[in-house]
């Protein structure tokens, strides 16, 4: 397919693999990212718009403008640097990196850049100019004494915060608002007339009028007063302005949803294949209101069918539609403690796309054939209809397979053959997952129940049975076979990627287990199944949660990317999210990805190309961190509130983490956590070992390692900050280790004991 532009000039002349992308997205198309890209790179040099456009032969006005703004997107996505001479520049060339901007609360940050390196440190003087989660461009100015690579600021691509939510305060007659958000550093600056009545202590919202430059603070105004205190809710209200968080629906969308009924259209129907009468179930927590998935299994003389049919977001959500946007402004739902901020309105997420029993639903499924020894051997997958037969619990599939409930299970007659089959199945997949060396780590996930007036009334710990288990490795399986697939359609498509350790990380883990006797196999490139041995090998030993913890640190934090790049943790070569398009844009994605090929088009003909998922990932990525910061924000805020008539008592807890400053305790079972000051222990010198996770006192040899079990009061509760202090009432474990001596003493070694004392003041 060729297309002309308004010159009469073949679309195509240039030999634009994307140009039939680029035609069916735009009337009068111009050339695309990649090719612009090339066009650059092969040019060795930075170019003038003039010459790209001349490059092109396009000349008209609407030509022009339209390559204009297609470079003006292509800095905002840190492609490409407009330099001081006006020409433009590729990123990852001439050292300069783009990146999302990662504030700290003491006032540096890092940039994480786009390409997946390591995070460049950021003094505070760069930060002065950025805000957390802004996007910038940095060169490499150095190494500091740590080792870390140091950036320099050279522009600022895309700002992301435009307001802030804190304390209103005022002093020596200037006004300002210290943000609630802790990586945010910066006070923001309120001009007299646009207070708005803003009272001394009130939490109101600022929007930033002005962004911070390296001489000037943000200036901005007050457009809400929350209240003079954080009444029962306002911690999500808080939450949901500090991190910006979409949850209204424009007016364009709601107009366009309007519409739409609870009941699927007939002729939605048609073409599909009819699966109504297979017995799928819904399978999910006894809270949940949203069902994108359903599960059916049958015996086959080789192994087992599997069916995963998860609802078609894609056919009711379609590209460049209000819906659309707005899913990809918000990328995932937000779930608060009993509250949800759902990435699609409720007609969608409760309805058409829930797949509620006894009604039809549009689905797209994957079809499974498996091995008797849990090896998918083929999949397919087709658009189709269907209809839930039973809406199931974990809790209740658990007491019918497992515990083996007859009552329930009479009352579910006509599923039971099925549903032991799934069971059968899950079992096979499960030995095949532990072969192939798959993590399962053992942590602990807890719940808040809510008293009057939303206040805790308890902190409970949740538990994964064999029916949490049995979908989440059905749901794997389907993720696994959507990579695979568009793998060998060579889609531009979304990846879920979760690297192995680094080195430093890696060098630090095989330190650690060291010093235990311990060996992580693999050398430089341990393999998923090397940690899982060396964690079954140490079940049973008292410190064999430290070691557990210590292990899951090493890992790299999981994100969405075009590139094929493994996911460590599951052992797997490739793996897509597939199975929640109701709840993540990326899901919603791949499923476009997948019905694009089952309609027989092709890989340059899709809306979306390698480049468009690169900045698709790297803004999905982000909003998943804004998405968990948000919750454990919250989750913090209700904590601390939980533990306020508490100040006084006693617990015993478990040592989380240790950090130079102190160590945090969380108590036993009430799953609250908190700090131990340095400053508070018994009178010594300590140590910080990074390594070993401790600290150790110079004098006494006493130790605070991850894992200890200590003894603690709660001192102090600090909802503002959100803060919880425990002061020690059990001393820390004597080191039996023998103190190192050396015949010669370094300056640092002879501080004198004020010296020390000023020193421990500090930290």
């Amino acid at each position: 397919m060729t297309d002309k532009n308004d010159q009469g000039t073949d679309f195509n002349a240039y030999n634009d693999p994307y140009a039939q992308r680029e035609a069916e997205k735009y009337e009068n198309p111009i050339p695309s990212r990649e090719l612009i890209l090339q066009v650059i790179k092969e040019a060795g040099k930075p170019l003038r718009r003039k010459q790209i456009a001349d490059h092109f032969g396009l000349q008209s006005d609407e030509s022009l403008e339209a390559l204009r703004r297609r470079l003006r997107a292509m800095e905002r996505d840190g492609q490409l640097v407009f330099n001081r001479r006006q020409k433009y520049c590729l990123v990852n060339s001439q050292d300069l990196i783009a990146g999302r901007v990662l504030g700290h609360p003491d006032g540096f940050g890092f940039l994480h850049p786009d390409d997946g390196s390591g995070d460049l440190f950021l003094l505070p003087r760069e930060m002065k100019a950025l805000i957390h989660n802004d996007r910038a461009v940095v060169r490499i100015a150095g190494i500091d004494r740590r080792g870390r690579r140091e950036a320099a600021v050279v522009d600022v691509l895309e700002r992301n915060t435009h307001q802030v939510v804190g304390r209103f305060s005022k002093e020596r007659g200037v006004s300002f608002v210290v943000p609630e958000h802790n990586k945010i550093s910066h006070e923001v600056v309120i001009p007299q007339d646009e207070a708005n009545g803003a009272k001394e202590g009130q939490i109101v919202v600022a929007e930033i009028l002005e962004q911070p430059t390296k001489r000037r603070q943000p200036v901005g105004k007050i457009v809400e007063v929350l209240g003079e205190h954080m009444a029962p809710g306002m911690e999500i209200e808080v939450a949901i302005r500090s991190y910006e968080l979409p949850n209204e629906w424009p007016e364009e969308l709601l107009e366009e949803v309007a519409p739409l009924s609870d009941q699927v259209p007939e002729e939605a129907k048609e073409g599909r294949t009819d699966i109504r009468e297979l017995p799928l179930v819904t399978i999910d927590g006894e809270d949940a209101r949203d069902f994108d998935d359903a599960v059916y299994c049958q015996k086959t003389p080789k192994g087992w069918k599997l069916l995963v049919a998860i609802a078609d977001v894609s056919h009711y959500v379609k590209v460049n539609t209000a819906l659309d946007a707005e899913a990809k402004k918000r990328s995932t739902s937000v779930y608060f403690p009993e509250r949800v901020i759902p990435m699609l309105p409720e007609i969608l997420s409760n309805g058409l796309c829930s797949l509620n029993p006894d009604v039809d639903r549009l689905c797209m499924v994957c079809e499974m054939y498996i091995n008797k020894q849990g090896e998918v051997i083929r999949s397919r997958f087709f658009e189709a209809v269907m209809r839930s037969h039973a809406r199931l619990t974990y809790t209740s599939v658990a007491r019918m397979l497992v515990d083996g409930d007859k009552k329930l299970a009479k009352k579910h007659h006509h599923l039971m053959p099925h549903l032991q089959e799934l069971y059968a199945l899950f079992k096979a997949m499960r030995k095949q997952r532990e072969q192939r060396g798959a993590m399962d780590f053992d942590t602990q996930e807890t719940q808040i129940v809510f008293g009057a007036e939303r206040k805790i009334e308890k902190i409970v710990p949740t538990e994964r049975n064999d029916a949490h288990k049995l979908i989440e490795e059905f749901m794997i399986a389907a993720n696994m076979a959507a990579a695979r697939f568009l793998n060998r359609k060579k889609m531009p498509r979304l990846l879920r990627i979760h690297e192995g350790p680094g080195s430093e990380k890696l060098l630090t883990l095989r330190t650690f287990l060291g010093e235990m006797g311990l060996h992580l196999g693999g050398g430089e490139n341990p393999t998923p199944l090397d940690y899982m041995e060396l964690l079954d090998s140490v079940q049973g030993r008292p410190n064999a949660h430290l070691i557990q913890t210590v292990m899951l640190r090493s890992m790299s934090q999981a994100v969405y990317s075009p590139e094929t790049k493994g996911h460590f943790g599951l052992a797997l070569e490739a793996y897509a999210h597939f199975t929640s398009p109701i709840r993540r844009y990326p899901d919603l994605l791949v499923h476009r990805a997948i019905r694009h090929c089952l309609q027989g088009k092709t890989a340059e003909s899709f809306f979306y190309g390698f480049p468009d998922m690169v900045v698709l990932g790297e803004h999905c990525s982000a909003n998943e961190r804004r998405a968990d910061e948000a919750t454990r924000d919250v989750v913090t805020w209700l904590k601390c509130e939980y533990m306020l008539d508490k100040v006084g008592e006693e617990f015993t807890g478990l040592i989380s983490a240790v950090t130079g400053f102190g160590f945090f305790v969380e108590l036993q079972d009430i799953y609250v956590e908190g700090l131990v000051h340095i400053s508070t222990l018994p009178q010594d010198y300590f140590h910080f070992d990074a390594t070993s996770h401790q600290l150790y006192g110079e004098r006494t040899g006493i130790r605070y390692r991850l894992g200890d079990m200590v003894k603690v009061k709660v001192a102090r509760v600090d909802l503002d900050e959100k803060k919880i202090d425990f002061d020690l009432l059990q001393t820390g474990k004597k080191s039996k280790a023998k103190k190192k001596t050396t015949a010669k003493k370094t300056t640092k070694d002879r501080k004198t004991a004020k010296d020390r004392n000023k020193t421990k003041k500090r930290s």
